[in-house]
């Protein structure tokens, strides 16, 4: 089903795994990227446009998003001094896999019941991406842990801001200095590191042109948000059936 969101497969009620999607479908739209290509800019930009539209909108965040999540992340994201080994990459996988699952469960699931637009900062194609273009990890296994963690969800539309490692590198070295925050775990990998990564989005994008869409992200912001809004435009009248419109004719 190229271009809308796919349907859960009906899991037990009670929170006991991702709660089915009524006929009352939403649209699930995903950014993704390399770490310093403005991934939570531009979903801050289609958020107010939405809200704008009068369209109901939810933004999340990977890992994150409910308090089991957000406390995944730090372990996931952020190194204690005096810390032990590195993190395994299949238990790294695992983790944001288990972040994920709860944050299906719990707010994108029944937000798309709801008929509401879900603007992820980040999903699915993130694992495949860095656990499986970055870290080396099996593809076929890791879209299997996805698959079990939502329940088969696929996003209407991921808009994927492709930018340089290098230029990534500099914004992320640009930001931590204005805001002195360390980096995470991901972000002081090699530069070789993200360009697997770059490469693997990038061969998604190209097998997936109905759903991913690439914009590049060294361009000017506004013209990234314009390109990127009438992709979502598109993607939510296709997923709705014409009944999301954000100001496209009827």
């Amino acid at each position: 089903m190229a271009g809308h969101c796919r349907r859960f497969p009906g899991y037990a009620a009670g929170g006991q795994g991702v709660i089915g999607i009524s006929e009352k479908q939403g649209c699930l739209i995903s950014v993704e990227g390399i770490d310093g290509a403005g991934k939570t800019t531009l979903v801050g930009i289609i958020a107010e446009k939405l809200k704008e539209e009068g369209v109901p909108a939810r933004v999340v965040r990977e890992p994150g998003g409910t308090l089991l999540s957000e406390k995944i992340r730090a372990l996931l994201l952020h190194k204690e001094p005096g810390e032990g080994p590195e993190l395994a990459y299949t238990a790294e996988a695992l983790l944001y896999a288990a972040a994920r699952a709860q944050l299906v469960a719990e707010v994108i699931a029944p937000a798309l019941s709801r008929g509401e637009v879900v603007l992820c900062d980040r999903f699915t194609d993130s694992t495949l991406a860095y656990q499986g273009g970055g870290r080396g990890l099996n593809i076929e296994l890791l879209r299997a842990v996805n698959s079990l963690a939502t329940g088969g969800l696929t996003p209407c539309l991921t808009l994927l801001l492709d930018l340089a490692p290098a230029a990534g590198r500099m914004r992320l070295k640009s930001r931590g200095q204005e805001n002195r925050a360390p980096a995470d775990r991901l972000e002081t990998e090699s530069e070789l590191f993200y360009t697997r990564v770059r490469q693997f989005y990038l061969e998604l994008a190209a097998k997936e042109p109905q759903r991913v869409v690439r914009l590049d992200a060294e361009r000017p912001l506004e013209e990234v948000a314009e390109k990127a809004w009438a992709a979502v435009k598109k993607a939510c009248q296709r997923a709705s059936g014409g009944k999301i419109t954000c100001g496209l004719a009827e």
